[in-house]
C-alpha cells in the first residue's frame, strides 16, 4: 500500500512540476530553486566527505598491527604451555 502511495505521489509530483515549468509564469523561480537545491545537495555531500576525511585519524601502520598480533600470539602460547605443564 505504501509503495502505491509513493508511486502515485511521484507521478502527481512530476505532473505538477511539469505543469509549473511549462504553463505558468513561475517556471523561472521553480528552476532556480531546483538548481539551488541540487547544487547545495551535491556540495553538502562533498563538504561532509571532506570533514570526515579531515577529522578521521589515520590508521595504524601495518607493522604496528603485526607486532601487536605477534605479542598476543606469544602470550597465548605462553598461557597454553603453562596450562599443559600444570596437567598431571
Amino acid at each position: 500500500m505504501i509503495g502505491i502511495l509513493i508511486l502515485v505521489a511521484s507521478i502527481v509530483g512530476i505532473l505538477i512540476y511539469g505543469w509549473i515549468v511549462f504553463f505558468t509564469d513561475w517556471f523561472l523561480l521553480l528552476l532556480q530553486i531546483t538548481a539551488f537545491i541540487a547544487v547545495a545537495g551535491v556540495l553538502g555531500v562533498l563538504g561532509w566527505i571532506g570533514y570526515t576525511l579531515a577529522t578521521t585519524p589515520p590508521p595504524k601502520p601495518i607493522e604496528d598491527i603485526e607486532k601487536e598480533l605477534e605479542e598476543e600470539l606469544k602470550e597465548i602460547e605462553e598461557v597454553s604451555s603453562e596450562k599443559s605443564s600444570e596437567k598431571p
